[in-house]
């Protein structure tokens, strides 16, 4: 029997394992030339791990098709323009981790567009430049703590309209970038902000305080030299009762120096009534206003991407989203609720009820209404102080009235003034210089005795009023001296001879 099957069948076994390779290596992206993995690197799929690999640069070619590069652990310490010469469309996670890297060319991010998850941490990067990140628009999670940051330019984080999450721990930042945050317009979606274990010793907890609390929750300022204040503890007193992860979860790592004791430092949440600050407790949404005012309440929710809310007034009326039956209570696209025409009665404790991913939650706005209205920036009198102002303008004018109103009279300077005999008047001086007789009744002004005074050149009296009468003696005695106002005196200095 010849022996033909034995070989057929021998032949047949190997031949289906060799078909299987070739069809494997012609599907899987690194069969092709393009696609060949890097020597010292493991490949898997689209995920290429060259971690611990004791590279100094980053290996070339690289797939076109890679997702994921980790390059952590290695000694790149620069990351130039042309470490990617080709553009790598898929490439959504690059690790560079614990490389000693100290320089980034600010086109290094040019051929990695769709970049969402990006490492830099542990390493030795001092500065970040002017547009470092501004290629990459999809940014999600950008990881820079550990470093030795120093400067932030106000620019390095433009275009990051997705960036969610940015660890800045563990560096030498002395100065809190505000500007990342301000009106929300540079990082818009920003949920988590790492500043922990920096250089900072103040920090703006006023406008911190505006901040939505969703964004609060995850800002972290813990193990950094800040100094004691009233402002920095009614902030984070606030996020102690709101029960904030960055406050709760690090309260004991929250200190800061007082005044005078740069070397000693305490927790911040136990400034309350200790000296020498004394700082009082935060009061919860507490809202002022006046009459006729409108004002706007906010639902500071923790929760973002918030499902549905609605408010509740304080006589329990629910606010749905077509306001009050007379337009005055309004309830907004954010989720506000707006008071127009404040009334007294619209003073009270409003709740926000809130359904979140996660959990629900419920805030409360106290609203306190002054029975009074505003006009312009400054207040109006009220009206015990108008009453007392308008008594004191009263008496100020009875006193003008009293002392300082003209006599009606032209001889009348006050009550000891002389009297001015009737003979004395104009029409019997005017024409003749003889001496008057006295007689007849008094005039309204020459009714009183005056008081001697002083005498002038020739006679005359320098004050105002007639000169006293002579004593009688002899036949000259019954004349009377004329009036020094009269026309024989004006024309006249010397006394006339008879």
């Amino acid at each position: 029997m010849p022996p033909s099957r034995p070989p057929c069948v021998a032949m047949r076994v190997p031949m289906a394992p060799l078909s299987l390779l070739l069809a494997l290596s012609l599907l899987s992206p690194w069969g092709s030339a393009v696609g060949t993995c890097p020597q010292r690197c493991v490949c898997a799929s689209n995920l290429l791990s060259c971690s611990q690999a004791n590279l100094s640069v980053v290996p070339a070619p690289l797939p076109r098709f890679t997702a994921v590069l980790d390059l952590s652990h290695n000694n790149v310490t620069r990351l130039r323009a042309d470490w990617a010469p080709a553009r790598l469309p898929h490439l959504h996670a690059l690790l560079l981790s614990h490389n000693g890297l100290a320089f980034v060319s600010t086109e290094a991010f040019a051929h990695v567009p769709r970049l969402r998850h990006l490492d830099l941490s542990s390493n030795r990067l001092r500065t970040l430049d002017e547009n470092l990140f501004s290629d990459l628009g999809e940014l999600e999670v950008l990881l820079l703590y550990n470093n030795e940051i120093s400067t932030v330019d106000r620019t390095a984080f433009e275009n990051l309209g997705r960036l969610r999450k940015l660890y800045l721990g563990q560096n030498r930042i002395a100065r809190f970038p505000l500007e990342l945050l301000r009106e929300g317009s540079r990082l818009p979606q920003l949920a988590l902000l790492d500043l922990s274990a920096n250089r900072l010793r103040a920090v703006p907890a006023g406008e911190l305080q505006a901040l939505p609390a969703w964004l609060r929750d995850r800002l972290y300022l813990h193990n950094n030299p800040l100094l004691c204040d009233c402002l920095l503890f009614q902030l984070l007193d606030r996020g102690r009762r709101r029960h904030l992860s960055a406050v709760e979860d690090f309260k004991d790592e929250l200190r800061c120096s007082l005044p005078g004791e740069s070397s000693l430092t305490t927790k911040i949440l136990d400034l309350a009534g200790k000296q020498p600050l004394n700082c009082s407790k935060a009061r919860e949404a507490v809202l002022e206003a006046h009459l006729g005012d409108t004002v706007t309440l906010g639902c500071d929710s923790r929760w973002q991407g918030v499902r549905g809310r609605h408010w509740v007034t304080p006589g329990g009326e629910r606010v749905l989203g077509d306001g009050g039956s007379n337009g005055s209570v309004v309830l907004l696209a954010n989720g506000s609720l707006q008071l127009r025409a404040l009334r007294p009665e619209d003073g009270g404790t409003y709740s926000c009820w809130v359904a979140g991913p996660l959990l629900n939650e419920t805030l409360y706005v106290e609203l306190l209404v002054h029975n009074f209205t505003l006009h312009g920036p400054h207040d109006t009198l009220n009206t015990a102080y108008t009453t007392l102002v308008g008594c004191i303008l009263s008496v100020v004018l009875v006193l003008i009235y009293l002392y300082l109103t003209p006599c009606r009279c032209c001889c009348c300077r006050g009550s000891e003034k002389p009297p001015a005999p009737r003979d004395d008047s104009i029409n019997s001086s005017v024409l003749s210089t003889t001496p008057n007789h006295a007689g007849g009744t008094g005039e309204p002004c020459g009714s009183h005795v005056a008081s001697s005074g002083g005498t002038g050149q020739n006679g005359r009296f320098k004050g105002g009023g007639t000169p006293p009468l002579p004593t009688r003696q002899g036949p000259k005695a019954q004349r009377k001296v004329s009036d020094p106002d009269s026309v024989s005196s004006v024309f006249s200095d010397t006394p006339i001879v008879v």
